[in-house]
């Protein structure tokens, strides 16, 4: 069944109203800025380096902004990420 066809969220998001998803997604992106995850800073995921290029502010699927609030380019390619997941370099 294509996507078009499925009745129901996907198993695995969360629904959440639209309104609390922007004030959760908000305050994980300024926690993760006041904690210094800068676009443009170098940052360390385990012993791969990287730079933040961005922020995740999605609010629905697998890998929402509150949980994984920054987006970093390394040489292996660019994910999300966790603030606990990173260190600065």
């Amino acid at each position: 069944m294509d996507a078009r066809g499925r009745q129901g969220p996907h198993p695995r998001m969360v629904r959440q109203d639209s309104e609390r998803r922007g004030r959760v997604v908000g305050s994980a992106v300024n926690a993760a800025i006041n904690l210094g995850f800068v676009v443009g800073r170098e940052v360390l995921i385990g012993s791969v380096p990287g730079i933040v290029v961005g922020y995740n502010i999605a609010s629905f699927g697998q890998f929402v902004g509150n949980a994984y609030p920054l987006v970093v380019r390394t040489a292996l390619g660019v994910t999300k990420c966790g603030v606990d997941e990173v260190d600065l370099a």
